[in-house]
């Protein structure tokens, strides 16, 4: 899964030594994994934070949790540290991070990111516009957030039905509405006006 060198550990170690509690641990997971815009991150876990089906991987001085959506993704992740004259820099490689590994049993976020970014976006991108997910509430309502020549174009309403929503309605299964978060008053780069 992830591999966390010994100079990364004991730069972990030395950072969580620091923190009022002495269980605090960290989290690695991907966000928006499966596609162009992917980060894989670190952060504090404290006690609590911890999601259920996190996966604990326990390594000397600290647990590690590693985001069970992401696993896959994580799959041949690497955390080093290397010392610099500015002090030193923690990286974390992981090159399937970006990779689209979706399924019917994928969580509904990581298939509506799949069809957005390989279907929907590259046709939006003509129009210098684009569209992200937001978020998926009620476990089947993607709200969705229009940038670029999306944001403030007159045809928004239009581009939502008659060709983001019908396709994700189509192709997603388990999706039964979507919203739009954006705000549509900013027009400073609207496509059509």
């Amino acid at each position: 899964m992830v591999e966390i060198s010994a100079a990364a550990q004991g730069y972990l170690q030395d950072l969580l030594a620091k923190q009022d509690d002495p269980d605090v641990g960290i989290r690695v997971f991907v966000t928006q994994p499966g596609t162009p815009h992917a980060e894989t991150c670190i952060a504090y876990c404290r006690p609590g934070e911890a999601q259920p089906d996190d996966i604990p991987v326990q390594f000397e001085g600290f647990t590690a949790y590693i985001e069970k959506r992401s696993q896959s993704y994580l799959e041949g992740a690497m955390v080093d540290y290397q010392e610099d004259r500015m002090g030193g820099q923690l990286t974390i490689k992981a090159p399937n991070a970006r990779v689209p590994n979706v399924g019917p049993d994928s969580p509904i976020e990581d298939r509506i990111n799949y069809v957005l970014h390989n279907e929907i976006n590259p046709g939006l991108a003509s129009h210098g516009g684009m569209v992200t997910l937001v978020e998926v509430i009620d476990g089947n309502t993607a709200v969705l957030e229009f940038g670029g020549g999306c944001q403030g174009c007159s045809a928004v309403d239009i581009t939502l039905k008659q060709g983001v929503e019908r396709s994700l309605l189509e192709q997603v299964a388990g999706l039964v509405a979507i919203r739009d978060s954006t705000d549509h008053s900013v027009r400073d780069h609207a496509y059509y006006r």
